[in-house]
């Protein structure tokens, strides 16, 4: 979760989110872990790139950096690995 300047993300944030995907979503809409990052990457035409993230965590390499208009935020993504796969 990408959250605005001045926020942080407490244990209450994190049930409103899990509450907010169950009830308008569905149960498997609900993450295992949330995460606090400081950017998401987009591509060039702003469009969220997840299949990036993915690739990281599932050991994959991420090919289309160049597609990236921030591919450096890719690299907290990496340094934080081992949370990710807990």
């Amino acid at each position: 979760v990408k959250l605005n300047p001045g926020y942080t993300l407490t244990e209450e944030l994190q049930n409103k989110i899990k509450k907010t995907l169950r009830e308008k979503a569905s149960p498997r809409h609900v993450p295992a872990l949330i995460v606090a990052v400081p950017d998401i990457p987009y591509t060039l035409n702003m469009k969220k790139v997840e299949s990036a993230v993915t690739n990281i965590v599932n050991g994959r390499p991420v090919t289309n950096r160049d597609a990236l208009a921030n591919p450096e935020c890719l690299d907290y993504y990496e340094r934080i690995l081992t949370q990710l796969q807990k």
